[in-house]
């Protein structure tokens, strides 16, 4: 939820002389959005942030699309993704399209050696095992289980675990990651009916300038490659910024779910937007209090949307042999809805305690190679009665 925030030391005025202890400049940044009509901040570098060693080769990071056509349900079994060391290494695209890359992680190690900058696409992390702290020079944000990072493109950063059990459910947008318009008044404030506000926003803390020389390796990816730039000056050497542009977190156990008297469709569980998509946080709620009503969600045709429903943990009233990270993908061009029993089940129910993330895409999706590795063959089939 950007707004503005300010760390460190900064001068006065924008754009003036801000010297250093021994008379010297610090450097100032303009890291802006949409060339200059968006957001923005300004940074202020002890060293300037161009000065580049050398560039080795580039290496692709592409997945290999295996459907570009899919018009089945499917579930992937994400958990059996093989847990790897480095961060980077470990993180598998399973769905894309034009507008966003989804994929998991299971990282052992932090990031070490290397800083890494996604430079296209600005990039939310949710959190679903471990702890850990997101290290950027704009400060540090600490994390756990249940939180989204949003991490604007551009964001030089490195990921710190406090432990080897990691899971994360990543997307890659290539638009700007935002809250739900609705929920924002003409001055970008969120409004009283928001299932969140600003104070559930956490923004980085503890700004520590490193002011250091030396070879300082940043792994920049644009457009599917890693291109391994190494710098003169540690990156983190911001000494102060301000400013609408850094990364923040999200707990998904800070959304407030809004029930009604009936069945509510799926934009009231909304957390994000960006082009072309929409992710909702499906979180503990008070089941619907018509004497009538019935709690299980009514079949839906998706006419012009992929769903993509990641589940986190809890009881799910609509689908049967539900695990931790399980995705299910119902895509637009034929109906989906709860399994055989489940309507009937639900009926009297007073809550739900089901955790879980969508993204619905407005344009198909395509399936990689790593997603078919995991797939559940038998989803299809499953509301057979």
């Amino acid at each position: 939820m950007p707004h503005y925030h300010s760390l460190g030391k900064i001068p006065h005025k924008r754009h003036t002389q801000f010297r250093k202890p021994d008379g010297g400049l610090y450097r100032e940044e303009l890291v802006s959005t949409e060339g200059f009509s968006n957001i923005y901040s300004l940074v202020y570098h002890v060293h300037p942030p161009t000065a580049i060693l050398e560039v080795g080769e580039s290496w692709s990071v592409e997945p290999k699309v295996v459907d570009r056509k899919n018009i089945k349900h499917r579930s992937f079994l994400t958990f059996k993704t093989e847990p790897k060391d480095d961060f980077l290494d470990s993180r598998k695209i399973l769905f894309l399209n034009n507008d966003l890359n989804i994929g998991v992680a299971a990282p052992r190690k932090s990031v070490e050696g290397y800083f890494y900058k996604n430079s296209t696409s600005d990039e939310m992390l949710f959190i679903h095992e471990g702890t850990g702290n997101l290290k950027s020079g704009f400060g540090n944000l600490r994390f756990g289980p249940g939180d989204y990072l949003i991490i604007p493109r551009g964001v030089i950063y490195q990921m710190e675990f406090d432990g080897p059990e990691n899971r994360i459910l990543f997307v890659e947008s290539h638009s700007p990651i935002v809250t739900p318009k609705r929920y924002r008044n003409q001055f970008g404030q969120l409004l009283e009916h928001s299932p969140f506000c600003e104070r559930d926003f956490r923004k980085p803390e503890n700004l520590v300038t490193h002011d250091e020389k030396g070879a300082f390796k940043i792994l920049i990816k644009k457009e599917g490659m890693i291109h391994p730039f190494t710098y003169d000056s540690h990156p983190f050497d911001f000494i102060g910024w301000d400013g609408y542009f850094f990364p923040y977190a999200f707990s998904i156990h800070d959304f407030e779910p809004i029930t009604g008297r009936v069945h509510q469709p799926p934009p009231v569980h909304q957390n994000f937007e960006a082009h072309n998509f929409v992710v909702c946080s499906f979180c503990p709620r008070l089941f619907d209090y018509h004497p009538q009503s019935i709690p299980a969600p009514y079949w839906h045709s998706n006419v012009d949307s992929d769903e993509i429903l990641y589940y986190v943990e809890g009881e799910f009233m609509s689908r049967k042999h539900v695990e931790k990270g399980m995705i299910s993908l119902h895509p637009m061009g034929i109906p989906h809805g709860p399994h055989p029993g489940s309507v009937e089940k639900s009926i009297g129910a007073k809550e739900t305690l089901e955790l879980a993330v969508m993204v619905d895409t407005f344009r198909p999706l395509w399936i990689t190679e790593d997603a078919f590795g995991m797939e559940d063959p038998g989803y299809l089939t499953s509301w057979l009665e």
